[in-house]
């Protein structure tokens, strides 16, 4: 016996939840695996048609995304979610919704942004070109200022008696990545033999890259004290940061492109439109702090 409508639909919000796939008691339609062109009927609700197109429309719903889902199963999620649409529209429609004052002016609002929207999606896109990319990636690349990495192994323990004892076991010939595993208290980095990979000086506290980038190359540390511990470290490579390729970046730039574009349009329309607000008028937040005693001095940081 096929499942009733509610009960499919009861099956795409255990999806939505997170419930497993196979605890699912419908499977997929064979149907559902293959692609729909936008004027297939995908169902129909007392003869009202649900087009591939309307099942396109549904897809790009957020609260409708079905990550982990397979395409065929999501697909016929889909319809089950449709066929409850229209039924309950076309109940909502009967009962006369539609003709209430507050519904009217909700459609009034969602009509309204939804084709805000659109026009801002249509217009920013045509800001994101490959030449406008690249222009920003230029610019950005000429305001980057060129920082020194350090590519360094560090082993890590309680006291300096300690750590003198390793720094001469290493400086004597034994393999640092070897003596790292054996002793070092840092779990991050033991397992790789001490290996802290490449990293610019802020990254580190300021005991550690004070001595990390006075090394050269292939020199062992005497014993450095940090908040952490005793290190001793070894410098394995010295180089400048090399800048983010114009491909690695090409998606953050097209998004500001866009966010820019969006916004400097709203600006055009606003100042084009004539707007006269009748409410009235917000206070100014400074005014508020106008008569506010303020202290002498700032609080001192840790």
């Amino acid at each position: 016996m096929p499942m009733p409508a509610l009960f499919r639909s009861a099956a795409a919000l255990a999806l939505l939840l997170g419930a497993p796939a196979a605890a699912l008691a419908e499977t997929p339609p064979a149907a559902a695996t293959a692609a729909a062109s936008p004027d297939t009927v995908m169902a129909k609700v007392n003869g009202q048609p649900i087009t591939g197109a309307d099942l396109a429309v549904a897809s790009e719903d957020p609260a409708l995304s079905l990550p982990g889902v397979d395409e065929a199963q999501k697909k016929a999620l889909l319809v089950d979610y449709m066929i409850d649409l229209k039924v309950g529209a076309q109940a909502a429609e009967a009962a006369k919704v539609a003709e209430t004052p507050d519904f009217k002016r909700k459609l009034a609002y969602f009509r309204d942004k939804l084709l805000l929207d659109e026009y801002l999606e249509r217009e920013a896109k045509k800001a994101a070109t490959p030449e406008a990319a690249k222009a920003v990636y230029e610019q950005s690349a000429k305001l980057m200022k060129p920082e020194e990495e350090v590519h360094a192994r560090h082993i890590l323990v309680d006291n300096e008696a300690e750590a003198k004892k390793i720094a001469a076991r290493i400086k004597g010939g034994e393999d640092f990545a070897k003596v790292a595993a054996e002793t070092s208290k840092d779990p991050g980095s033991k397992t790789e033999g001490g290996d802290l990979g490449w990293f610019t000086k802020e990254r580190m506290v300021k005991e550690f890259a004070d001595a990390a980038f006075k090394m050269p190359a292939g020199q062992v540390s005497d014993p450095i004290k940090t908040q952490f511990g005793w290190h001793v470290i070894k410098v394995e490579g010295k180089r400048v940061k090399p800048l983010p390729t114009f491909e690695e970046l090409r998606e953050q730039i097209d998004q500001h492109l866009i966010r820019k574009a969006q916004q400097d349009l709203i600006v055009k329309l606003r100042s084009e439109a004539k707007v006269e607000r009748t409410d009235a008028a917000p206070a100014d937040p400074a005014s508020k702090d106008a008569g506010a005693p303020k202290p002498e001095t700032e609080p001192k940081k840790p």
